[in-house]
């Protein structure tokens, strides 16, 4: 195990207090670039109906939302980098159809709204372009690993650790640290009790879009309760959800205190710090559990490679 001395410079933005901006040192070869290519689209065939309005005589009748089944039907299937057409039986005719013509839009067909938080009249798009086509074209599944465990127990450093392993192998990860989105999104919160749990619920639901996007998304934060870390793990499908809780006694993290902030706790400067005068809740099932190993620890790149070989054998790494 390799000994190291860092500092750490202390910054307040906005209500955020006592954070910093992790650093990861990676220092690997930028990868070639391939070319990306550009599929043509053939012209709509409409068969006689305007784009989004029918002619009747001298009525025109106007509609420009698209029944559902001619949005499903919009799907295209990318092989070896290259769109093919797919056929399947059109939407309002017993003929077969290609995906890319189009037969002209019903005003029977209305959207359905929904209510969500304060949001109201809301309706989800549905693109052609899905999770399973960009993981297709990454080579990998695009998950959460979250990291959760106290202040110093090395979630930084693993987090770091795991996105250099992973990138080392060719796949696309994006670090999440809980201190790092402070210094942005994160900016209005502070550490209140309520602020946390909205920092936590942000946080997820960006690590959401990511996994969706087919990327790896490796959140890095202390997130001490159970309620917020399941509420997190809710927003995924089965199994893109993979917790690593780092199971360090809080001694050893208060010997470390790589940024003060136990000291500073201890000495009344710091309220509702986890581990001191607030709690920590320790995962119940969690997929990885990094511990101690009689009283020594592995490296970071150690720890990295165990969550690695766990996503190998989950077939994470592969489409």
């Amino acid at each position: 195990m390799i000994g190291r001395s860092l500092r750490f410079k202390m910054t307040t933005i906005g209500k955020c207090s006592s954070i910093y901006r992790t650093s990861p040192e990676f220092d690997l070869p930028e990868p070639s670039s391939g070319k990306l290519g550009f599929q043509k689209l053939p012209a709509c065939n409409c068969r006689g109906k305007s784009f989004g309005f029918s002619i009747f005589g001298t009525e025109v009748k106007t509609s420009f939302v698209a029944p559902l089944s001619a949005i499903e039907a919009s799907r295209k299937a990318h092989v070896n980098g290259k769109a093919e057409n797919v056929y399947r039986t059109g939407c309002d005719s017993n003929d077969d159809m290609r995906i890319n013509d189009c037969h002209g839009f019903s005003g029977d067909s209305i959207p359905q709204m929904s209510t969500i938080g304060n949001s109201t009249n809301i309706v989800w798009h549905k693109c052609t372009v899905e999770k399973c086509d960009r993981e297709e074209l990454l080579q990998q599944r695009g998950c959460v690993i979250w990291i959760t465990g106290l202040s110093g127990s090395g979630k930084s450093t693993l987090a770091c650790a795991l996105g250099r392993g992973l990138h080392a192998r060719g796949k696309l990860t994006y670090i999440l640290d809980g201190d790092n989105v402070r210094h942005g999104l994160n900016r209005d919160l502070s550490f209140r009790a309520e602020d946390r749990a909205e920092n936590i619920r942000r946080i997820g639901e960006v690590a959401k879009l990511f996994a969706d996007a087919g990327v790896i998304c490796i959140a890095s934060l202390i997130s001490p309760y159970r309620k917020e870390r399941d509420a997190c793990r809710a927003l995924l499908a089965e199994g893109d959800f993979i917790e690593v809780f780092m199971d360090v006694p809080l001694h050893v993290c208060e010997a470390r205190d790589p940024k003060g902030l136990y000291k500073l706790a201890r000495a009344g400067k710091i309220k509702g710090f986890t581990g001191i005068d607030d709690p920590y809740e320790p995962p119940l099932k969690s997929e990885i559990v990094l511990h101690q190993n009689r009283g020594l620890f592995d490296s970071p790149n150690d720890l990295a490679d165990t969550v690695i070989s766990y996503m190998d054998e989950k077939g994470y790494l592969k489409a």
